[in-house]
């Protein structure tokens, strides 16, 4: 499996879909009301770019190297 394909099942898997259930989890034990198709489709649109920015941005192998360069004198 190409490094490609496995940052893309990494997204999916790893940073939507336990995205998806940590939200719900926290909506559900949080609040009264019941899960709905629409609080879903919210929960969807909130855990998507998230997902997107924890594992394409941050887990980049290079993500940590941009921002903590040797100062050059």
């Amino acid at each position: 499996m190409s490094i490609k394909k496995l940052r893309f099942l990494e997204f999916i898997v790893i940073g939507f879909f336990m995205g998806m259930i940590e939200d719900i989890l926290a909506v559900v034990l949080t609040t009264d009301s019941s899960l709905s198709f629409n609080m879903l489709g919210i929960i969807f649109l909130i855990a998507l770019p998230f997902a997107f920015v924890s594992e394409y941005v941050v887990d980049h192998p290079r993500f940590w190297q941009i921002f903590f360069k040797e100062h050059e004198n």
